[in-house]
């Protein structure tokens, strides 16, 4: 009897273990999903972690707030965070919810007297509205939001692959209206201090034709660079008639300017990143150039040193108001809107990713994807980091 007894037990035992195996991963994915939400900034904020980087989004309208190095003791995070920025430098937060890095949809800059009245603000309904969470768990979130006034639904997924360094971000707009419409999208990527420092951190892409932002009616920021002026990137023209390689911040602060750059029209993917010399640090994105024909830099350099710098990519060369962007049609042969079809569906994928580079990176010449890899190149070094993709684009 008592050998029975001990062989039921042991049985027992093991049908025990054998169940908690297969239950364990789940309860494991279940804390996870759950430790992801948390505040940041003040604001309802879900974390995606791949054990090498951790990535903060606001769950209202979407932002992606912040991206670290899990390994990294100091933290640096090359995203734009305005409301550290203001506490560091004595002036009032006003950003709310738009910063780091957020969609522009539908719309990019000012609005007309007109569509104000209607409802419209500036840069878009997406980032202003609350989204409602599709899925979550430690590697992957979906959401989706509808704009009541601009009549279009957006839906978006952010996807780390485990123990990777990029980010896959997928999106979908869809037309609520029976016809078609001029579509305005911008992804307002931003880089900031400390990532950001004067002559340090350099900005590269896969640019070609430029042109300096017209200052009219721009309010009183001073310019290091001329007024609505054709340039080749990286070597703009200077208000005092020389050229100046705006690649990197400036020593002398206290400018702000805005410069856009046609990407590539050789190449399917196009690209943007900052390299922070001092850190071995490389920030970037790679994404489709038929989505995405523009990158903007807005400069914002002013003396205190808290600076900011975009990495706009877009469907227009400008934040300016439909209109204005519609109206011009194309710039450099290349499409300022894209179309929206009637009760239909557009959409994007691009990668962002934050990765180590060996000392003596100092320019990014090619970011290419190929085998489920990104390779980011500087071929004046002869160096190279290659980073696992958790998707192609």
């Amino acid at each position: 009897m008592v050998a029975v007894v001990a062989c039921s037990g042991t049985a027992l035992i093991r049908a025990i273990i054998e169940h908690m195996r297969w239950l364990f991963p789940f309860l494991l994915f279940s804390a996870l999903a759950a430790a992801q939400t948390s505040e940041y900034e003040g604001k309802q904020t879900i974390t995606l972690s791949s054990g090498k980087i951790d990535l903060k989004i606001f769950e209202h309208g979407g932002a992606m707030a912040s991206l670290v190095l899990t390994d990294d003791p100091e933290r640096m995070d090359p995203i734009w965070n305005p409301a550290r920025l203001a506490r560091e430098s004595g002036d009032a937060p006003r950003f709310g919810y738009s910063f780091g890095h957020f969609v522009c949809v539908d719309g990019f800059g000012p609005v007309s007297d007109d569509e104000r009245r209607a409802g419209t603000e500036g840069h878009g309904e997406a980032h202003r509205l609350p989204w409602e969470r599709l899925g979550l768990n430690a590697t992957s979130a979906s959401y989706r939001v509808t704009l009541p006034v601009h009549q279009e639904r957006l839906t978006r997924s952010y996807t780390v692959a485990p123990g990777g360094q990029v980010v896959l971000v997928e999106s979908e707009i869809e037309s609520l209206l029976a016809f078609d419409r001029p579509l305005v999208w911008a992804e307002h990527g931003t880089i900031g201090s400390p990532f950001l420092t004067p002559e340090t951190t350099v900005v590269d892409m896969s640019g070609t034709e430029a042109k300096t932002r017209p200052y009219s009616n721009r309010g009183n920021a001073t310019h290091r660079l001329q007024s609505g002026v054709d340039f080749t990137w990286p070597m703009a023209p200077t208000v005092g008639g020389q050229t100046v390689d705006v690649r990197s911040a400036p020593a002398k602060l206290g400018s702000g300017d805005h410069t856009t750059t046609k990407m590539d029209p050789s190449q399917r993917l196009a690209w943007v990143t900052a390299i922070h010399t001092g850190k071995n640090l490389v920030f970037g994105y790679l994404f489709r150039r038929e989505e995405f024909p523009w990158v903007q830099s807005w400069e914002n350099y002013p003396a205190h040193g808290k600076l900011a710098r975009g990495l706009e990519f877009s469907t227009m060369p400008f934040d300016v108001p439909r209109r204005d962007a519609i109206t011009q049609g194309r710039m450099f042969g290349v499409p300022t809107f894209r179309w929206l079809p009637a009760k239909g569906k557009a959409s994007s994928k691009f990668l962002m990713f934050y990765a180590r580079v060996p000392a003596g990176f100092k320019k990014v010449d090619s970011v290419t994807q190929e085998g489920g890899k990104i390779t980011v190149v500087d071929r004046g070094a002869n160096l190279r980091v290659t980073l696992d993709v958790p998707g192609e684009i």
